[in-house]
């Protein structure tokens, strides 16, 4: 089973059927079609397997893909032609190009907390830049992997894009190890990314890990605390915290700290109601798993929520207050509907708590200070991040989207993906009119020279 999914799309490669801008532009605009046609039923999923609101599942799950379908519609004839680039004088009268060329059959892995969009996502730049896909949605976000599968499978030819159902442990490890793809593109925990570099490397297969991290919300004095406190709650428990660019732990500077706090219980009141169980705008975990977790972790001096419903998997929105840098909630990403607290006092002692858990998926800060906004830009490394906001940079399909070091590798979204899943062939095209031996031996001190006068 595994072997055909791999040999037919390897053999419907090779006829060269995607190379053509007509077979790809079909492709996405069958695509966009098909999620109109299935949008109440993605919704649907969505909501039995967390619980999420419509708007959130619209908003987050399926116009974002709309956005980046329309923007590869109306674009791809331009990504797909060859780029002229300059070429040095000693090498006149040729031409240089540089030509994008699909890469092959690909392998698309993609997780349960955005288990739609994190799917279609990347197949989009797949379709564009002209390859096979086999798409691996999340086994435990099943109802959605069930519309991602039946929209799939009744969209496209199942020797071109088909889905790999399954429990990842199982069917994604062997399909690594025996059979070359030309790149995986992954989107889950760093543990898993660690596992998925190991079997590629097997076959030398290029890969891109969207993986995640301990994304700090760093809070200064000057900063305007309402709007951080609006922003901030609405993006913590955005998802009920499972966003892999949720602010994972709150920084905030002592003289405001508690200020910010009251604020953020306003908000979080403001949002979800009193007894936010009962809100219709917070979604639940994703199994027992995650919810006996989080448990484990929300230890400490909790100011806020704590409480929470098995039967429900719902944790409530939670505060945890003097947050020490080795307590169990530091050690890991967080993933849940749990904000801890540390306070600082002056920005180089930022740097010292950020670096302790390096290489953030993304980091926000709120200041309107220039100089601190520079001094943590320039002295932190990120994946990406918002300066007086939160999560809102992952919307704007112009700007790429990845990690560094531990958070992922490569980047995505609209271009980006049709560059990650491109090859771009290098091409030199030499001329037939007034040549120059210059190159070519015999090397002699008057070639010495003239080629210590064109290149320098």
């Amino acid at each position: 089973m595994m072997s055909d999914q791999y040999t037919s799309k390897r053999n419907f490669f090779e006829s060269g059927k995607t190379r053509k801008y007509e077979f790809r532009i079909e492709q996405l605009k069958k695509l966009k079609n098909s999620i109109k046609e299935y949008e109440d039923d993605i919704i649907k999923a969505m909501k039995i397997d967390l619980g999420k609101p419509t708007f959130e599942a619209f908003t987050s799950e399926i116009g974002i893909l709309y956005e980046e379908l329309n923007i590869a519609i109306k674009n791809l004839s331009s990504w797909m032609k060859k780029k002229s680039v300059s070429t040095p004088i000693f090498l006149f009268p040729s031409k240089s190009y540089i030509l994008p060329e699909p890469k092959g059959v690909v392998f698309i892995i993609s997780p349960w907390n955005y288990p739609f969009q994190l799917a279609i996502s990347p197949l989009i730049g797949a379709i564009a830049a002209g390859n096979c896909a086999l798409v691996k949605p999340s086994n435990q976000s099943k109802a959605t992997e069930e519309i991602i599968f039946k929209l799939i499978s009744e969209t496209f030819d199942d020797n071109y894009i088909s889905v790999l159902r399954g429990p990842g442990s199982k069917v994604v490890e062997p399909l690594i190890d025996n059979y070359n793809f030309d790149h995986i593109f992954f989107t889950g925990s760093v543990g898993v990314g660690k596992k998925i570099l190991k079997h590629s490397a097997k076959h030398l297969t290029p890969t891109t890990l969207e993986l995640g991290g301990k994304s700090p919300s760093i809070v200064f004095k000057d900063a305007d605390l309402e709007e951080a406190a609006k922003k901030i709650t609405w993006a913590k428990y955005y998802n009920l915290g499972q966003t892999c660019v949720a602010p994972d732990y709150l920084l905030v500077h002592e003289d405001v700290k508690e200020e910010l706090i009251e604020k953020i219980k306003k908000y979080i009141v403001f949002y979800h109601g009193e007894d936010p169980v009962k809100s219709e705008n917070l979604g639940k975990l994703i199994n027992e798993k995650r919810f006996d977790r989080l448990l484990e972790i929300m230890k400490g001096d909790i100011i806020y929520g704590g409480k929470s419903i098995r039967e429900k998997l719902f944790i409530y929105p939670t505060i945890i207050d003097n947050v020490g840098l080795d307590d169990p909630i530091m050690s890991e990403e967080i993933f849940g509907p749990i904000l801890p607290i540390i306070s600082f006092k002056d920005k180089e002692e930022i740097i010292s708590i950020v670096r302790k858990n390096k290489y953030p998926l993304a980091l926000y800060l709120f200041t309107e200070d220039r100089a601190i906004e520079d001094y943590i830009l320039q002295n932190i490394q990120f994946g990406g991040g918002c300066i007086n906001d939160a999560i809102s940079h992952l919307v704007n399909p112009k700007l790429p989207f990845g990690g560094i070091g531990t958070s992922g590798k490569g980047q995505y979204h609209a271009k980006y993906s049709f560059d990650t899943f491109s090859h771009m062939k290098s091409i030199f095209k030499s001329g037939k009119i007034f040549q120059t031996n210059l190159k070519y031996p015999p090397y002699t001190d008057l070639k010495l020279k003239l080629a210590r006068f064109f290149m320098k």
